[in-house]
């Protein structure tokens, strides 16, 4: 049975009422064929419980897993205040997993997930959303298994309030993991890049405790920001600035890379929220984005995409994009989807939205934890000899 998908939006004051149009579009599009897996994309303006159910008044028992987002992307652009369904249905099969615990403890989440990954034998491909605000990204990476086969990324949400929320089967909510495990007649080919670069400011970090970044060259981090944006540092804290600082991230060292790390906002004592620790003592680079190296950065990730795939044909794809492509490209919402079909073209379906951060695969060790990326996730159907 040949790969089919098809992707569905819409948008509708309640949640209920968008996740049944964009589930009954889908449905409509996909034919005869019954889906094997759903991936729900959210506005996190809806309730998730009203979202689940007015997707799962159409879907039924169908193995679904989803994320809210502050805007859904699919080939047809950009998707604010919708839900966006996709629907595949092929010779594969999907199970899928709710792991409420993420937020208290990545370990034990990992744990959890490799166990349930070695108590099969056929080779499997996992996809995975989880909480944006809450738990520790690196530490789960660091606890898999090596070597797994597993892409995703983390919900964002109201940046205000911190929420977001993972839809899997029947459940949702806040401060989880949802994972889909995919196995038979499907091949995955996974892309990846971002467009910032160093512009030659350089901080050693002086303190950091958890997730907040607390001093830079031994000052408070919005003061560092201040005196090279020229806004005063009390105004860092305040929005609009406390969130944009997600648009100028740091680059630090590790190991024998320079890995990005962006803030979520900026505190009220002037400190910088993260979502994976950093250490003290480290050197960290100023990164500045640009828009023709987002499009840069998508149209290489689409074709390395396609490359993992190899001769064969994508018959969907996922576009998983860090928030800050969302503030960076704001006069020209959706243009990332627009440079990943200079690749692709214009007939594959899409479906997507924005992240906090991205998970990839990283051959044979533990899986990469990525700040400001864009991931393209190509979709085939292996043809059996």
């Amino acid at each position: 049975m040949a790969l089919v998908v098809s992707v569905g939006s819409a948008q509708a004051l309640d949640g209920r009422e968008a996740g049944l149009q964009a589930t009954h579009y889908a449905l409509n599009h996909i034919g005869v064929n019954s889906p094997n897996l759903a991936i729900v994309i959210a506005s996190h303006q809806y309730q998730p419980r009203e979202v689940l159910s007015g997707v799962t008044s159409l879907l039924g028992e169908t193995p679904m897993i989803g994320f809210s987002s502050s805007a859904g992307l699919t080939h047809e652009g950009y998707h604010p205040h919708s839900v966006v369904v996709a629907l595949l249905s092929g010779d594969f099969q999907a199970d899928t997993m709710w792991l409420p615990g993420y937020a208290q403890s990545g370990r034990e989440t990992a744990t959890k997930i490799s166990q349930h990954v070695a108590a099969r034998v056929e080779r499997q491909s996992l996809l995975f959303f989880a909480d944006g605000f809450n738990g520790d990204a690196e530490q789960f990476c660091g606890a898999l298994t090596p070597g797994l086969n597993i892409v995703g990324a983390l919900s964002s949400g109201d940046l205000h309030t911190g929420s977001t929320y993972q839809i899997a089967g029947n459940q949702s909510g806040a401060g989880g993991l949802v994972a889909a495990l995919t196995r038979g007649n499907l091949k995955i080919g996974i892309g990846y890049g971002h467009g910032w670069d160093p512009v030659g400011s350089q901080f050693r970090v002086t303190r950091s405790r958890g997730f907040w970044l607390r001093t830079l060259d031994g000052r408070p981090a919005s003061e560092a920001y201040a005196e090279l944006f020229g806004y005063p540092a009390r105004e860092w804290a305040f929005p609009p600035l406390n969130y944009l600082a997600r648009l100028y991230p740091l680059g630090v060292e590790q190991g024998d890379e320079v890995i990005v790390r962006a803030p979520i906002r900026v505190e009220a004592d002037g400190s910088f929220r993260m979502n994976a620790p950093i250490r003290d003592g480290i050197d960290a680079y100023l990164l500045v984005g640009s828009r023709m190296a987002c499009e840069r950065a998508a149209r290489q990730a689409a074709q390395d995409a396609l490359l993992q795939l190899g001769d064969v044909k994508p018959a969907f794809v996922l576009v998983l994009v860090d928030v800050a492509w969302q503030m960076l490209l704001k006069a020209q919402p959706g243009i990332e989807i627009a440079a990943v079909q200079e690749i692709l073209g214009t007939s594959v379906p899409i479906a997507g939205g924005y992240t906090l951060g991205q998970i990839v695969p990283n051959e044979g060790t533990p899986p990469k934890f990525l700040n400001q990326h864009i991931i393209v996730i190509a979709f085939g159907e292996v043809t059996q000899e």
